[in-house]
């Protein structure tokens, strides 16, 4: 079962305060057929512990690698998944739609 955005937010909240990074990841576009709606989140700790979803399982691998990035740089990403892109074909995103991820850091 897949938490409420108020329990990852508050996940997310909880890390902060106790000193850790930590990103959030919100889906903020789709086109075709799309594992999650936008607005969904992925929240991630920096080491590498996360709670929520963006696409049901299909790149959250590659969304916590991009987003242990973005804990060390504080610099947000935008990254796009789609079927067409072999980088979604690396982190299986095969629903046939696309998604964007907004990643950005907490604090």
């Amino acid at each position: 079962m897949l938490s409420t955005d108020e329990d990852i937010l508050t996940q997310a909240e909880a890390w902060a305060k106790v000193g850790k990074g930590v990103a959030v990841a919100t889906v903020v576009e789709t086109w075709g057929s799309a594992p999650r709606p936008v607005g969904s989140h992925l929240v991630i700790d920096e080491e590498g512990t996360f709670l929520g979803s963006v696409s049901g399982g299909c790149v959250e691998g590659e969304v916590v690698t991009e987003a242990l990035d973005v804990i060390g740089s504080g610099k947000a990403k935008l990254l796009e998944f789609g079927v067409a892109d072999e980088t979604a074909w690396r982190a299986g995103l095969s629903c046939g739609g696309r998604i964007a991820v907004y990643v950005e850091k907490v604090g």
